[in-house]
């Protein structure tokens, strides 16, 4: 499915110049892999066995949903701290944010967001906000949290263009290089991800990204990534990012950091907890 960058995003990094998460297209429901995949090239091959590595379609779909902290950090100090809730079937999302200095920093109290399946909606204090500008952003904000969550998934829909770019190596490590774009019926120019695939591990350990609704595409960013075992997956919680060139040489500048703790799935959740 088309990240549109969102889609990420966000991207988060984005935020640091214009104090807002880039917008992603609405994701689709996350779509199973074929049993027996027709590999496009190397490319494809290697993406397909670095999400069994990290876990499939099938694996995340039996948990059903799942609950987290997420925190996102700037440089300047400030933090976005949320409890995210996600319903991986029709990919409903819930975030309840006990700090929010970056997202809607001139409220205060607590802000809910959430995204029922058909509406996207905002609650400041319990009350609902029903400014279209605020609306905005939360129809940034649940899609693109929910697209950062199950993105080694969603990187084996329909509609994806893999292209090996060879092997490189980074700080004595090697890696195989999998250039990945979207399929763009009006040939608009997509996203595009540059993923680095460690050789013995098979896992990625840092990717690249561009952000073409932001005009993000000569200078793209980098993002960095660490991973921790949760309920048989591996789940990449901590995460730095910030600009880079497309031969992966950082561009100086701070770094945005970006953690899930406390993930639980199965929390027995339905459509009801995310209805406004």
């Amino acid at each position: 499915m088309k990240f549109s960058l969102l889609t990420a995003i966000l991207l988060s990094i984005f935020l640091i110049s214009c104090k807002d998460k880039p917008q992603a297209e609405t994701s689709q429901a996350i779509t199973p892999e074929i049993t027996t995949p027709t590999f496009q090239n190397k490319g494809h091959e290697l993406v397909y066995t670095m999400v069994q590595k990290v876990g499939n379609y099938d694996s995340l779909a039996k948990k059903k949903d799942v609950v987290y902290t997420y925190t996102y950090q700037t440089p300047d100090g400030k933090a976005d701290i949320s409890t995210e809730k996600y319903l991986f079937d029709g990919e409903l999302s819930y975030g309840e944010y006990q700090q929010h200095e970056r997202t809607f920093d001139d409220l205060k109290g607590k802000i809910e967001q959430g995204y029922d399946g058909s509406e996207y909606w905002l609650k400041h204090n319990g009350q609902l906000l029903n400014d279209t500008t605020r609306l905005k952003r939360v129809a940034f904000n649940r899609p693109t949290n929910f697209y950062w969550f199950a993105m080694f998934q969603k990187l084996l829909d329909p509609g994806l263009n893999y292209e090996y770019l060879g092997e490189k190596m980074v700080d004595d490590k090697a890696y195989d290089v999998v250039k990945i774009s979207f399929v763009s019926p009006d040939e608009k120019p997509t996203d595009v991800y540059q993923l680095y695939i460690n050789k013995n591990t098979s896992l990625v350990d840092q990717f690249l990204f561009s952000v073409v609704d932001f005009g993000v595409m000569e200078t793209p960013f980098l993002m960095q990534l660490e991973y921790e075992e949760v309920g048989g997956m591996l789940i990449p919680t901590k995460r730095l990012y910030k600009k880079s060139t497309w031969d992966a040489e950082l561009i100086e500048g701070p770094w945005i950091k970006v953690t899930w703790t406390d993930i639980k799935f199965n929390n027995g959740l339905s459509g009801d907890d995310f209805k406004k």
